[in-house]
């Protein structure tokens, strides 16, 4: 099995590991085995380590009578990979408008290395040639997905090719990271999440949103009641284009904030809504407004247009205590919290004439970091794939937007009857 060796990580893991034995044998080591560029002297120098350690180690049993498992035994492939001396080979399917922005994230990502690219185009595997000449090039997907140091796959393609393309890593036994939409049907979703759980492989979609510091910020004041109980959820995203060939506008904008409702809700809707419009011979819906209605009085709404003389990214969530207005587009304060809302008078003798107050405060808005969020998305696959844990926007995050937007696509097509979802 090929293995993607960090070898500044593994003379570091191994002097560590040496330091905690002898520290009078790790000063004798040091200085000579700072690896080089050379990677023939990098080999060089460590196997002459790897023989005084093995010199060390006998003398010190010799000495001590110490009976013990060899000293390198104990370092197992799981605590290498967690130390970052065998790194998670990436593999990118698809370098058109997303995948540079893949590959250039996890190139800067401490433990993972990007050892192959697939592209059908010729000028586009040209330019990863240019760009990372250490990086392989491939036309095919199979061939690929043959590479023994591809361990992760990440699939930035149109959503008609998603499920094919990740049903054929997961089967090679490659850990998966999805673009957004994850696939183009419920069943298609189902099907990964299965194969993923049998095979015990990491599946992640690209929900890039979620990563994001002012929507990790606003998950913060909701799940500590800052906000108090949720009422709604009103989102705006429109600008001028692109229309897409593949998919509707609810699949190519709301995804993007039915993402995040579902990272910030916990709760999934039970009945949606949608209406839309096409207003170009031959393309999909280019404009729609969806309604997720919730337990407990809930509501979710999404505006979503291609055909906007300008670009808005808004979402107002309005809770009993506190108030957010989210704006992505907003250079210094994305995220404000209003300290406002009503009041209103339980009295029994308002019973049939309640007075709604209103309560009127400050206005704060928290700091937020400046770390792009795809980087931190390529760091949280990696370290899942490491790990085992599971990610943050999974194969069932992934399902449950499909589920939505399925549905909300039957609802349009019928000129916006209700559609009732079943989890």
């Amino acid at each position: 099995m090929a293995v993607n060796i960090n070898p500044i990580a593994l003379v570091s893991t191994v002097m560590r590991i040496v330091d905690a034995k002898d520290h009078h044998f790790a000063s004798l080591i040091k200085e000579p085995l700072i690896p080089s560029c050379n990677s023939f002297t990098f080999i060089s120098s460590f196997l002459r380590m790897m023989a005084v350690v093995r010199q060390w180690y006998v003398h010190s049993l010799m000495i001590t009578e110490v009976r013990t498992e060899p000293l390198f035994i104990s370092i197992s492939l799981q605590s290498l990979t967690k130390a970052g001396v065998i790194m998670v080979g990436i593999g990118v399917i698809g370098y058109g408008y997303w995948g540079p922005n893949l590959v250039r994230n996890f190139a800067q990502v401490t433990g993972a290395r990007v050892v192959a690219v697939c592209d059908q185009r010729a000028e586009r595997r040209a330019l990863v040639e240019q760009v990372y000449p250490s990086v392989n090039t491939y036309a095919d997907v199979s061939e690929m997905l043959r590479n023994p140091k591809v361990d992760a796959v990440a699939v930035a393609t149109p959503v008609s090719s998603h499920f094919e393309l990740a049903l054929m890593a997961l089967q090679a036994g490659k850990h998966v990271l999805v673009e957004k939409p994850f696939t183009a049907t419920v069943a298609q979703a189902e099907r990964l999440v299965e194969e993923a759980e049998r095979r015990q492989l990491t599946l992640m979609v690209d929900h890039t949103f979620i990563y994001t510091s002012a929507v990790r910020k606003i998950k913060e004041l909701v799940d500590n009641g800052t906000l108090g109980t949720l009422y709604y959820y009103d989102s705006v995203r429109v600008n001028l284009g692109l229309f897409q060939n593949d998919v509707n506008v609810l699949w190519d904008l709301a995804v993007h904030d039915l993402s995040i409702m579902d990272y910030l809700v916990q709760s999934s809707p039970t009945v949606v809504a949608a209406t839309g419009m096409a207003h170009v011979p031959g393309k999909p819906e280019n404009m729609a407004y969806l309604t997720c209605y919730f337990p407990d009085n809930l509501i979710a709404h999404f505006h979503v247009n291609w055909m906007a003389p300008v670009k808005i990214r808004q979402t107002l969530i309005g809770g009993s205590e506190k108030m957010i207005v989210y704006d992505d587009i907003e250079m210094s304060e994305k995220v404000k919290v209003y300290d406002k809302g009503i009041i209103v008078s339980e009295s029994e003798d308002a019973v049939y004439q309640r007075h709604v107050g209103y309560r009127t405060g400050d206005m704060w808005a928290p700091r937020l970091d400046n770390v792009e969020a795809l980087r931190i998305e390529a760091e949280h696959f990696v370290d899942c794939v490491r790990t085992g844990r599971r990610p943050l926007s999974d194969g069932y995050a992934g399902l449950r937007v499909i589920r939505i937007l399925e549905a909300a696509t039957q609802s349009m097509v019928n000129r916006g009857q209700p559609v009732t979802l079943s989890w």
